[in-house]
């Protein structure tokens, strides 16, 4: 079969012509959408007390302080379990440890709705990143499982793409949800909890019985079909990628500088992406006054926007082989979104700003999660994939907090978006200190100097 040095898009309405990329279109239309519906609710899990906060805050008389806090608090348990449960996942496969992580962090979602005030507020966030540590970048690892180098960002596009479809769904829902307030007796972020963190569960049943752990074991494809996709993957993924050898193991890998430097750039880019999912809610209904289900709707559009954004900037980076400008460029766009927050007068405005925040940051994600593939693999990579992810993911625990921190203070929402603003532009500098490899896009040797 060809080597496919023409990239055919896996996008298209029906099978390739191509018969390599006809096997690759096959594993994606069979995983990649019950893999953006399992993130789709993991996402919504995790960022549904943004909406929550409309009315919780007020019923539990949480200041913007303590919210911010609790929010964010998520992301050290995320951080302290992240690594161990990739771990775990490179030993017992996919199939077991996903369904384990969704059943647990749907029980302990749902199990938000009978918080009762800021310790248990707190608690109940800390125990469901431990519950959910490892999806993620379980994930990521899993599509280098099947998927060639080549083809990482469009498919990690096509996955990431479900947490701006979550904002597209979820805010309508989520306002829906609210408005339920006094049924059975329950608030309506009460409702908002146990209505969205039931399907988790469900969803985790499911995993057990659909994930294929390996090509090896995919039995849903033709023996001709799976033998090629395993020696392709074998020839891509050699032990050699731009003239410097793999680290085979984690030891060697926690060792090397650009692992901590992706880490430090993930960690300034999810200060942008949970500066928008926590805080966009409560800065546009305070802007508008709408009811909570208005809040719901409008919060859609930037998400929708973000969803179109992710699929070309994938796709572009995948075409050019180009990874670091297309990250610094779509963390420039998104901290001028946040730039402009604090000086727009009215909420069609705010709207476009944090439009082009949610454009932005999520564009950056895709062909950001391409860089450790090259140079991790095996044990290096399920670790170094999740120490990336769970180190930057702090970046989730700090922003809403000083965003929520600065919003009690003088400084208020201008001051805490600006902070997000220069992050991100920091972020977007650190990336482009990363040299590219001369061959094309592939990340290079070191750091410069």
């Amino acid at each position: 079969m060809t080597q496919m040095q023409d990239m055919p898009s896996l996008g298209a309405a029906g099978p390739p012509a191509d018969p390599g990329a006809r096997v690759l279109w096959k594993v994606q239309c069979r995983l990649i959408p019950f893999m953006c519906l399992l993130y789709l609710l993991a996402y919504v899990d995790r960022v549904n007390v943004g909406f929550a906060a409309l009315q919780m805050t007020d019923d539990l008389h949480l200041s913007d302080a303590v919210y911010g806090f609790g929010a964010g608090i998520f992301f050290i348990g995320y951080f302290l379990f992240e690594v161990p449960s990739n771990l775990i996942m490179e030993r017992t496969g996919a199939r077991v440890w996903i369904a384990r992580i969704m059943i647990t962090w749907g029980l302990v979602a749902a199990a938000m709705a009978f918080i009762r005030g800021p310790w248990s507020f707190y608690v109940l966030r800390f125990v469901l990143g431990l519950a959910e540590a490892g999806f993620f970048p379980g994930m990521v690892l899993y599509l280098t499982y099947w998927f060639p180098p080549a083809y990482r960002a469009r498919t990690t596009a096509l996955f990431f793409t479900s947490t701006a479809v979550a904002g597209v769904i979820g805010g309508p829902v989520s306002g829906l949800l609210l408005s339920l307030s006094g049924v059975g007796g329950l608030r309506g972020w009460q409702w908002l909890f146990l209505l969205e963190g039931i399907p988790s569960v469900l969803a985790g049943v499911a995993v057990y019985f659909f994930l294929t752990d390996h090509p090896a074991d995919a039995r849903w494809l033709p023996e001709a079909d799976r033998r090629w996709l395993i020696d392709e993957l074998a020839r891509t993924q050699p032990a050699v990628v731009a003239g410097r050898p793999h680290h085979a193991a984690l030891g060697r890998a926690l060792r090397d500088g650009r692992l901590w430097l992706l880490a430090a750039i993930y960690f300034l880019m999810m200060i942008g992406l949970y500066g928008v999912s926590y805080w966009m809610p409560k800065v546009l209904k305070s802007l508008t006054g709408f009811s909570d289900l208005k809040v719901g709707l409008v919060v859609a559009i930037p998400y929708a926007l973000a969803v179109v954004g992710v699929i070309l900037i994938g796709r572009h980076s995948d075409r050019t082989r180009e990874r670091r400008w297309h990250v610094a460029g779509s963390l420039l766009l998104a901290a001028a979104g946040f730039a402009l927050i604090p000086w727009c007068a009215s909420p069609v405005a705010a709207l476009a700003a944090f439009s082009l925040a949610a454009i932005g940051v999520w564009s950056a994600v895709s062909p950001f999660w391409v860089l450790p593939g090259e140079f991790l693999r095996g044990t290096a990579a399920a670790g170094g994939i999740a120490a990336i992810n769970s180190l930057g993911c702090l970046g989730g625990f700090v922003g809403p907090y000083l965003i929520g921190l600065l919003k009690s203070t003088s400084a208020g929402f201008p001051g805490g978006m600006l902070l997000v603003s220069g992050a991100l532009v920091g972020g977007a500098v650190l990336v482009l200190r990363l040299r590219a490899d001369q061959a094309g896009g592939a990340l290079g040797a070191a750091v410069d100097h």
